[in-house]
Formats: C-alpha cells, structure tokens, sequence
C-alpha cells in the first residue's frame, strides 16, 4: 500500500479502478511516514556535514593552516640568516687565523674546536613530536652550532685584543738588533745553518750567527730582558743568556767579561758583556742565538730594528753564506 500526499490529503491508487482514491490513513501510519521523512532529512544532513567537513576547512583548521605557512616561512628566513651569519663568521675565522693570528705570532685554534658540534642523538628529541618537527630540529642544530662557533671566535678576539694591548711591551722584548756595533756588516762572519765545522771539517748545524770582532768589543741585549745565565757553558765558553718573555730567549758566546749577574733586568741596546775568544772557538767573536719557543730561530731574521730594508737584504745574503764557522 502507498500513500500520496498532498497538503495533508492521502490518496491512495487502485489498479482496478485505475484512479487514486482518496483515503484516510491511522495515527500509526501517518507517525510511520513522518519518522520515515526525518530520518531522510537527518541523512542528508549528516551527509552534508560530512561533505563540508572533508572539502571546506573549519575556521579554526583555516587559522592553524595559515599559522603553519607563516612559521615554515619564518622558518626558511632563518635558515638564509642563518647561512649569511655563517658566511660572515668563517670569513671572520679566516682573518683570526691567517692576519691576526700571525701577526701576533699567536697559536692557532684547532678546527675540530672552531667546527665542533654537540653530541648525543636526543638533543632534540622533544622537538621530534611537533608539527614539521624535521625543519624545527634542523634550524635548532644550526643555531646551536652558529652559537658555539660564535663563542670561540669571541674568546679568541679577546684574546687578540688582550696581545694587541701587551704589543707594545712585546716590541721592546723581541730581539730586534745586532748584538755588536755592525753598521757596515764587515764583522758577520758566518750564518745560521748548515756550515763546515773549523774543528772537524765536517758538514754541522750552526744553530746561531758569528760576528767576528776584536777582544773587548761591548756586546749589547737585543731586546728588554731578565740575564737568566751568566757564567761558563759547554763549548759556549763564558755565556750569557737573556730571557725576553714571550717565549724568546738570546744566547751570547766566547765573550771575555760579563757586565751583567743573573736575575738582572735588562734593555735593548744595554751593554751586557765584551768579546772574547773563549770555548770552542777558532778566533775572536761573538756566538750569537735566537731561541723562539724553544727551538733555534735565524738570528738574522731579527735585526729590523738597526737596518735599512738594503742592508738587511744583505744580511741575509751573509747569514746564507756557506763558509767556515768560528766555533
């Protein structure tokens, strides 16, 4: 049986007759047909929630979508500072290691300290819950490293202003001139390394310069300094021995008498003893030496301060000079 309604008037079709019959349906029925139309309604509306939900954001989805896009923007701004600041800081590394760092005859800092990381893999791990936790993290990392990197090169400035400071101090304690009054350079005698020995004839290293001179020649410190020796030394004969600071040491050799006692303060161009022919030597003259950290430096390298940019270049002519040393 079906019913057709019209404002609220039941017809009901007969096949016999052919015609729709107009008939009055029970409370059940009509309860039964308006349950029926709800519940299409309530279908279609569900439905129409559900198709609004997956093709249309809601509001709040609308603000959190542009919310994420401005972060990964940010995100991709900080990642190009990042990068500039990166640049800027290795061009600052390059002039700390290869201008200033020589300059001031500074050690140099270790890559693996100017380039190290952070260990350990859950550094990051209470970022790894977030939303494009992968670009937090990376940009985190950086930053951090940035960070680190940053501090080493600020200790290091520190450092360098803290030379720049003491530099003037420095200049007066390294060796800076000839040990003996040598303006016209006729009194070098040999040079710094290797040499044919005046005792064996044999090749041997000179770890110093000779300056042949007469007995009683004053003999003068080459920079500020405290005397640290003065007395007889093995092959050196009587000996003095100034220590500069700063990692420099000179050594004087052969002398005759001393004008200088341990513990004695002392400046460049002081007198601190005469020349003699004492020790291990083949004639009068003053055994010269320049001790830098330690190792045996070219004494030649060290007479800037008493010579025109000619002589020195002939100076160092002399100090390559191949000859017979005096001791």
């Amino acid at each position: 049986m079906r019913f057709f309604r019209t404002r609220k008037t039941y017809y009901m079709y007969n096949p016999k007759t052919l015609e729709y019959e107009r008939v009055y349906p029970s409370a059940k029925q009509r309860f039964i047909i308006i349950l029926r139309n709800l519940s299409y309604g309530i279908l279609i509306g569900i439905a129409s929630i559900f198709a609004f939900m997956y093709f249309f954001d809601s509001p709040m989805e609308a603000l959190l979508g542009k919310e994420n896009k401005l972060l990964e923007t940010q995100y991709e701004l900080l990642q190009m500072r990042i990068e500039e600041a990166n640049d800027i800081l290795e061009d600052m590394q390059q002039r700390d290691e290869n201008l200033y760092r020589a300059i001031f005859r500074a050690d140099s800092i270790p890559a693996s300290i100017r380039k190290s990381g952070f260990g350990g893999s859950n550094r990051y791990e209470h970022l790894s819950g977030m939303s494009n936790s992968e670009i937090v993290i990376e940009t985190t990392k950086r930053m951090d490293i940035l960070k680190k990197q940053l501090y080493v090169q600020s200790n290091s400035l520190e450092e360098l202003i803290a030379l720049g400071k003491d530099l003037e101090n420095k200049f007066h304690c390294i060796p800076a001139i000839q040990p003996i009054s040598n303006k016209d350079l006729k009194r070098a005698a040999s040079g710094f390394g290797m040499r044919i020995d005046p005792f064996t004839h044999l090749p041997r290293f000179h770890a110093g310069m000779d300056f042949a001179t007469n007995i009683g020649t004053e003999i003068y410190a080459t920079g500020d300094g405290v005397i640290t020796h003065a007395s007889w030394k093995q092959d050196y004969g009587n000996c003095v021995v100034i220590d500069h600071g700063y990692d420099y040491q000179t050594l004087y050799g052969h002398i005759d008498k001393y004008k200088v006692k341990v513990g004695q303060k002392v400046s460049r161009g002081e007198v601190i003893a005469t020349s003699g022919n004492t020790g291990r030597s083949k004639g009068p003259h003053v055994h010269y030496e320049v001790i830098y950290k330690g190792r045996h430096d070219n004494p030649a390298n060290y007479y800037y301060k008493d010579m025109t940019p000619e002589d020195y270049d002939k100076m160092l002519q002399i100090s390559r000079n191949h000859g017979n040393i005096m001791d």
